[in-house]
């Protein structure tokens, strides 16, 4: 197989004495698979949270969950991770807004040391969206952003060590040979799947400590017991996309989200000096004017780059238009499609936002005597036109919807929110 730029071996110059301890970690994470949310929705899972374990390190817990070893430290700052105190609680950062990128093949996102992959739809059954930690390469390593394909799949693959990689351990008197061949001292491990790029391949490893950090050659490392369940279901042919996105945004359920990760080095910026790329991820998801409140927030989680998603903005939902009011008022045979009755308010503004995003034009009447709001859609002048819409807004948003007269409610009238 063709080389892969990864380590064979680590000096205790590389690696301190801990983390080897940690290479025989048992496996068992647990499988990181999801519903695909509707277009216009990109989070992802949930946090969790679980006690240490005796003898347990960061490294342990996280693998359980496929998370990997700089993730947890990011997300539980202060914890010690290799001698987290037993019985303390600590989080386990499984939620995620999804990249910025097509629902398609594979997305790695560098630095985020996360690879997300996009499964081909089944008849008959939901999408699911899997997703696994990795190890990349080391500064100045990192593979490089862009798209290809999976062209090559092998099982027990052989490493042809490459020349420059023999001579950098052979100047820190380690030897290695010119080609590994598969066993335990193979650093690709069972499995590997190579990119259309030059030598980069996304493959297991002998030493699971390595994953959830920057410490290979450039290759993509994943758990054992990760790629054994993501080999066999990613084709030759499988596109994959490479991005650079420290900072992600997202919509779920009328509200938006954001999350940051401590930016590559390569690319020059961080959160302390260049906000640039932040305002840019945000600016590229949202439509509307963020209050200052919203960009407060942004800005402390882009300086404390845990890898948690939170809340930063819900919009306050819309009201009926001049326009919509006055169709309201023709005694003509218009539709509205009624998407619900609540008397939440933070479920009235969540179902409000999310129809806004799917562009389509909100009224909130407040007519109920009971104090409940009404959230329709409308109105349409044709009946066909609604049912149409009301199909759309079930299969993007999961909300069951019901047809009724425009006259029916008259003149709409804004929901009391406060």
């Amino acid at each position: 197989m063709t080389a892969c730029f990864a380590h064979y071996t680590f000096s205790l110059r590389r690696c301190c004495a801990t983390l080897l301890l940690a290479a025989g970690l048992s496996a068992g994470a647990q499988a990181a698979v999801y519903p695909l949310p509707a277009d216009g929705d990109a989070l992802i899972g949930k946090i969790q949270e679980t006690q240490v374990r005796a003898g347990e390190t960061l490294l342990d817990i996280g693998r359980r969950y496929s998370v990997g070893i700089d993730e947890m430290t990011h997300a539980n700052p202060g914890v010690d991770p290799w001698l987290p105190p037993v019985g303390h609680s600590v989080v386990v950062p499984t939620q995620y807004v999804l990249p910025n990128a097509p629902r398609v093949g594979i997305v790695v996102n560098l630095p985020e040391l996360r690879l997300y992959y996009y499964p081909p739809a089944k008849p008959g059954e939901q999408r699911v969206v899997m997703t696994y930690p990795l190890g990349i390469g080391s500064e100045g390593r990192a593979i490089p952003s862009g798209s290809t394909t999976i062209i090559e799949k092998k099982v027990d693959p052989l490493w042809t060590v490459p020349e420059s990689i023999r001579a950098e351990h052979a100047a820190e008197g380690e030897f290695l040979p010119k080609i590994v061949l598969p066993g335990p001292d193979n650093p690709l491990g069972k499995y590997a799947l190579r990119l259309g790029f030059n030598s980069f391949l996304i493959h297991s490893t002998n030493r699971p400590f390595s994953v959830g950090m920057r410490i290979s050659h450039g290759c993509l490392r994943m758990f054992p017991e990760n790629i054994e369940e993501f080999y066999p279901q990613v084709a030759i042919g499988t596109p994959v996309r490479i991005v650079d996105q420290p900072y992600k945004a997202g919509w779920h359920q009328g509200a938006l989200y954001f999350e940051a990760h401590p930016p590559m080095a390569e690319a020059g910026h961080s959160p302390t000096t260049n906000l640039t790329p932040m305002v840019a991820a945000i600016t590229s998801t949202v439509e509307a004017k963020l209050d200052d409140r919203a960009w407060q927030l942004a800005a402390q989680l882009a300086s404390r780059r845990a890898g948690i998603p939170a809340q930063i903005f819900v919009p306050a939902p819309q009201v009926a238009s001049s326009a919509q009011a006055a169709a309201l008022k023709t005694p003509n045979q218009s539709w509205l499609v009624q998407v619900g009755v609540f008397r939440d308010i933070r479920k009235i503004k969540q179902v409000t936002q999310l129809m806004r995003r799917m562009e389509l034009p909100v009224l909130a009447n407040s007519r109920d005597e009971a104090g409940s709001c009404r959230v329709l859609v409308g109105p349409f002048l044709s009946r066909e036109e609604a049912v149409v819409t009301g199909q759309r807004i079930y299969k993007n948003a999961g909300l069951e919807n019901l047809l009724v007269p425009a006259t029916r409610f008259g003149t709409a009238t804004a929901c009391a929110l406060n």
